[in-house]
C-alpha cells in the first residue's frame, strides 16, 4: 500500500476515533460520579484507561507491523456495539454504554486495519471492563461476601473464647471491651476483589506468556481477595477485644485495608512464581506467546493474500458511515418524566385496625414505634433520637425524590401487616429487591413462592429475624401504565426499554407487605394463608 493510502486510512481512522470519543461524552460525565461515589467503591477506575493506553503504546511497533487491509466484517461488528451504546445512553444505563464502547475499541481497529491488529487490541479493550460499576450490579454477591467475612470472624472469635454474637452481617460483643462491628457494603471486600483482580490481570499479562497461565493466575486473585478481607475483619475484631474498641473501629479500621492489600499482592506474586516454576519458563515477547518467525527463503512464493480492489476507498467509506452514528448519541433529547401513580394507604380498612409507624434516626438505636404507643412525641422514648416516618437507612441511601408511604394494619386474629409503598423518582436507585438488604439486617430467608390475588402478581418469602417471630415478606411492582409484575428483572428491562425507545421515565411503585402471625410461620396454616390473601385483596382494591 502506497504512503498516500496509509495516510488516508490513518486520517479516516483518527476521524472515527475522535467522533467516538466525542459521542461518548455523556458516559465520561456519568462515570466521573460513579468513580467518586463511595457506595460504588470504584476509585481505581481512574487508572484503568491509563494502563490500557500504556499497553497499546508498548505494542505500537507490533501494531504497525500487523496492519492489514480494511475489513467489512469489522465495520459490521461496529454496528451492534453502537446500538448497545445508544440503548445505554438513552436509558441512562452506563454499563450498556461501556459495553458498547469496549466493543468499539476492538471492532474499529478490525474495520480499518484488519483482524491481526484487532487481536492486539483485545486485552487493553477488555481491561476496560474493570471500569464497569460492580457494587450495585453484583449486590447479590456483596451480601454473601459480607456474610462470609462476619461468619468466619464469629467462628474464629468463639473458638478463642470471645463472647460474641452474630446478627446478620454484624459482630456484637458485650464482654470487657464491648463493641459492635457491622460488615457494611464498603467493607464487603468487593472493592478489594475488583481492584486486586485488575492488578492481577495486568501482572499476569506481563509475566505469563500464555493465555492459560494468565487465566490461572487471574483466578487466584478471587480467593486471595476474599481471604484478605476476612483477615481484615477478623483483625479488627481482635484489636477491639484485646485493645480498645474505639481504636479498632477508628484509626485501625481506616488503615488496616492497606496492610491486607499488601499481603494479598505478596500472595499474588507468590502464586505467579509458583505457576512459572510449575509450567516452566517460556520466553515472552510483546505480550504474546513467543513464536520465532522464519522469514521466507529468497525467491519463495509470497502467500499473503492480495489487497482487494478499492482498498484505498474503504476507510473513507467506513468513516462516513461510522462518524454520524457515533455522534448521534450527543443528540439524546430530554426524557419525559411520567406522572407517578396515585397511591395512598387508607386511614381505616374494613376489618383491620390501622396505625402509623415512626423510626428512630439514631444509628445505635434504630427502633420502630407504633403511633398508638407513643402518641404525638417527636423523639425516641428509648434514646431521645429524632423520629421520622421512614427508617434511617431509607433516609440516607435512597434518592431524595423517592416517596415512601407506610402503614400498619392489625386483623381481629392478631395478625399484623406492615405495608410500604416506595414510589421511584427520576433516578433508577429508588427501588431494589428486598432480598438484597434483609440478609444484612439479620434475616434468614426461605420458601419463596409466587401467588396471584385479584389479578395482581406477588412474590412471597418467609423471613426470620431470629429474635422475632417468623413472618412473610410479600412484594409486587407496578407503574403509571398499570403494568404489574412481581419480577424485579422484568421491571428493569421494561424501564430500560421505555427510557431508550420511548424516551420516557416511568414511575414505578414497589409495594411490600410484612405479615407476622402470633401463631408462627404465616403460610404454614391454611387459615393464615387465607388471611394473607384476604388482606392482599383488600389493599389491591385501593391500589391503581
Amino acid at each position: 500500500m502506497q504512503k498516500w493510502q496509509n495516510n488516508l486510512r490513518l486520517g479516516a481512522f483518527v476521524a472515527a476515533v475522535v467522533c467516538m470519543l466525542v459521542g461518548f461524552a455523556g458516559m465520561y460525565f456519568r462515570l466521573r460520579f460513579v468513580f467518586s461515589d463511595p457506595l460504588e467503591d470504584m476509585s481505581h477506575g481512574w487508572l484503568v484507561p491509563i494502563f490500557s493506553l500504556y499497553v497499546l503504546w508498548t505494542q505500537r511497533a507490533e501494531l504497525k507491523k500487523e496492519a492489514g487491509p480494511p475489513s467489512i466484517w469489522g465495520l459490521l461488528a461496529c454496528l451492534p456495539c453502537i446500538g448497545v451504546a445508544l440503548v445505554g445512553s438513552r436509558g441512562t444505563q452506563v454499563r450498556f454504554e461501556q459495553f458498547g464502547f469496549i466493543g468499539l475499541c476492538m471492532a474499529m481497529p478490525w474495520a480499518f486495519y484488519g483482524r491481526r491488529v484487532a487481536k492486539k487490541c483485545v486485552f487493553p479493550a477488555l481491561f476496560l471492563l474493570f471500569t464497569v460499576p460492580m457494587a450495585t450490579y453484583f449486590d447479590t454477591v456483596t451480601i454473601y461476601l459480607r456474610l462470609i467475612a462476619s461468619g468466619t470472624a464469629f467462628v474464629v472469635l468463639r473458638g478463642f473464647g470471645v463472647d460474641v454474637a452474630q446478627v446478620g452481617t454484624a459482630i456484637v460483643s458485650q464482654g470487657a471491651h464491648p463493641f459492635s462491628i457491622d460488615v457494611a457494603e464498603p467493607c464487603s471486600g468487593l472493592r478489594s476483589l475488583v481492584a486486586l483482580t485488575a492488578l492481577t490481570a495486568a501482572y499476569a499479562w506481563y509475566t505469563q506468556p500464555t493465555w492459560r497461565r494468565r487465566a490461572a493466575l487471574f483466578a487466584c486473585a478471587i480467593p486471595l481477595a476474599v481471604l484478605g478481607n476476612v483477615a481484615r475483619v477478623l483483625s479488627i475484631c481482635f484489636v477491639a477485644v484485646w485493645a480498645n474498641s474505639d481504636f479498632a473501629l477508628g484509626f485501625y479500621h481506616d488503615y488496616s485495608g492497606y496492610v491486607v492489600f499488601i499481603v494479598a499482592i505478596a500472595c499474588m506474586v507468590a502464586c505467579g512464581e509458583i505457576i512459572t516454576r510449575w509450567c516452566g519458563k517460556r520466553k515472552k515477547v510483546g505480550g504474546a506467546d513467543a513464536q520465532e518467525r522464519v522469514p521466507p527463503a529468497e525467491g519463495a512464493m509470497n502467500c499473503a493474500p492480495p489487497a482487494a480492489g478499492g482498498t484505498s476507498v474503504l476507510p473513507v467509506i467506513f468513516a462516513v458511515v461510522l462518524c454520524p452514528l457515533l455522534l448521534f448519541q450527543l443528540v439524546t433529547p430530554k426524557p419525559v418524566v411520567a406522572e407517578p401513580p396515585k397511591v395512598a394507604w387508607p386511614e381505616s380498612l374494613d376489618g383491620y385496625v390501622a396505625d402509623g409507624i415512626r423510626y428512630c434516626q439514631n444509628e445505635s438505636c434504630s427502633r420502630a414505634f407504633l403511633t398508638s404507643q407513643i402518641g404525638s412525641v417527636t423523639n425516641c422514648p428509648t434514646c431521645g433520637g429524632v423520629l421520622d416516618r421512614i427508617s434511617l437507612g431509607e433516609n440516607t441511601s435512597l434518592p431524595k425524590d423517592t416517596t415512601i408511604l407506610k402503614r400498619v394494619y392489625t386483623s381481629g386474629s392478631g395478625m399484623q401487616f406492615t405495608v410500604s409503598a416506595v414510589i421511584s423518582g427520576v433516578g433508577r436507585f429508588s427501588i431494589h429487591r428486598p432480598e438484597l438488604c434483609l440478609p444484612g439486617q439479620g434475616a434468614l430467608m426461605s420458601s419463596a413462592t409466587d401467588l396471584e390475588v385479584a389479578g395482581r402478581p406477588y412474590h412471597a418469602i418467609e423471613t426470620n429475624f431470629r429474635k422475632d417471630p417468623p413472618g412473610q415478606l410479600i412484594y409486587t411492582f407496578f407503574n403509571q401504565n398499570e403494568v404489574r409484575t412481581s419480577s424485579h428483572l422484568r421491571r428493569i428491562v421494561l424501564d430500560t426499554w421505555d427510557r431508550s425507545v420511548y424516551n420516557r421515565i416511568d414511575r414505578w411503585v414497589m409495594v411490600t407487605v410484612r405479615a407476622a402471625s402470633p401463631y408462627g410461620v404465616v403460610m404454614s396454616r391454611p387459615r393464615d394463608r387465607a388471611e394473607v390473601e384476604r388482606f392482599l385483596h383488600k389493599i389491591g382494591d385501593v391500589l391503581p
